[in-house]
């Protein structure tokens, strides 16, 4: 078993999950975090069955399905006729064939158990990270504080503007897709004339950035809303910025009127730009390693940026194992031959957005078991 010291730069998603299959291991982790304190950020996740496996085995399953919903089919429809182009079971069908359902849940409940599986003392809040030195075993942070800390391993799990990444790659920038999203949460109450609210529902649009996709929330409770549009623009990146539900509903006025119903229900709207890069040929060099948006963003259209996170967080963990200082390099380097095709594939295609709009095969993405899938 790995003996060295692995931090994490970021407490997200994908570091908190790296984290905690690290520690279900047995090995020492610390995480390091610029926020000075949790909070309940973020409207939504929509958690496929792949994710679902992968933190089933971490050991939060259990506390995610006490508030989340479970949406009873996958459904495309057409965004003017309203036909219905695919229909695919989730729910009790998608956990007998993938062995986990899908679950949409708000993000604060996710990040709330992943955070209550991590003890305080390995996380350091309030720990901005401004620089990064590579060391022949390991690497030196530097933080905003003036501190310093050194780590036999070290992961960025940061982000797309990843301190650890620009480390190791230099100065870049990521790509404005030129495409906005739209999020929205409204009382289920509201939408009793809308068909199959307990469903997850993509509306496709007249071109690829345009759609609509709404799933439940808070076991049924509430309906996430999530549309996006094609915008050059506006190019403000954050989650948080209050939108004009005005524009909204314009944006989509040609649309069906049980997809335009969504839109009239909503009494406010959050807006952001999407950002992505390429797939990057390397994203390790001896004992540094990036995992989720840090090295491989993606546009939200297939749902996968956080599953391919908390898979990266399983993967990584199994790699490092049976690690000791001098096989380190070699582990990471089999950690990403075990994921680079995989998120790769996902960050395409999701670029593309056409995955699964009249229908075809989810195996290769649900099926997908992080605890269990061979290593190179």
């Amino acid at each position: 078993m790995y003996s060295g010291t692995i931090g994490i730069n970021g407490a997200g998603i994908g570091g908190l999950a790296a984290a905690i299959a690290l520690r279900k291991l047995g090995m020492n982790v610390v995480v390091f975090e610029q926020a000075a304190r949790f909070a309940r950020v973020g409207a939504d996740i929509n958690l496929t069955p792949n994710a679902v496996r992968a933190l089933d085995g971490l050991g939060i399953g259990d506390a995610l399905r006490e508030t989340a919903a479970r949406p009873t089919h996958r459904i495309s429809r057409t965004w003017d006729s309203g036909e219905e182009t695919s229909r695919l079971p989730m729910s009790d069908e998608a956990e007998r064939r993938y062995g986990a359902p899908q679950l949409t849940m708000h993000r604060g409940d996710l990040m709330a158990a992943l955070e209550a599986a991590v003890p305080s003392a390995s996380v350091q809040l309030g720990r901005k990270a401004t620089a990064i030195t590579a060391r022949e075993r390991g690497a030196t942070l530097a933080f905003a504080d003036g501190g310093q800390q050194d780590v036999d391993v070290l992961i960025g799990a940061d982000g797309i503007h990843s301190v650890v990444r620009r480390a190791l790659l230099g100065d870049e920038h990521p790509i404005f897709t030129g495409v906005v999203a739209y999020r929205a949460v409204v009382p289920a109450e509201r939408l009793a004339g809308v068909p199959n609210p307990g469903a997850f529902t993509k509306w496709w649009g007249p071109e690829p950035t345009s759609q609509i996709v709404t799933f439940p929330l808070n076991r049924g409770r509430e309906i996430f809303v999530f549309a996006t549009v094609g915008q050059d623009s506006w190019r403000n990146e954050s989650w948080t910025t209050p939108g004009r539900v005005e524009d909204l509903r314009a944006a989509y006025a040609g649309y069906h009127p049980d997809a335009r119903a969504l839109l009239d229900a909503c009494d406010e709207v959050l807006i952001s730009a999407l950002y992505v890069r390429d797939p990057l040929p390397s994203w390790t060099s001896g004992h540094i390693a990036l995992m989720g948006d840090a090295c491989h963003p993606m546009m939200p259209f297939m749902a996968q940026g956080a599953g391919m996170a908390i898979e990266d967080g399983v993967v990584l963990a199994r790699c490092l194992v049976e690690a000791t200082s001098d096989t380190v390099p070699a582990a990471l380097a089999r950690y990403q031959a075990a994921r680079h095709e995989r998120t790769s594939r996902i960050q395409i295609g999701s670029r593309g957005n056409e995955w699964l709009r009249a229908g075809g095969n989810a195996d290769w993405v649900y099926d997908y078991n992080a605890w269990s899938a061979p290593l190179p």
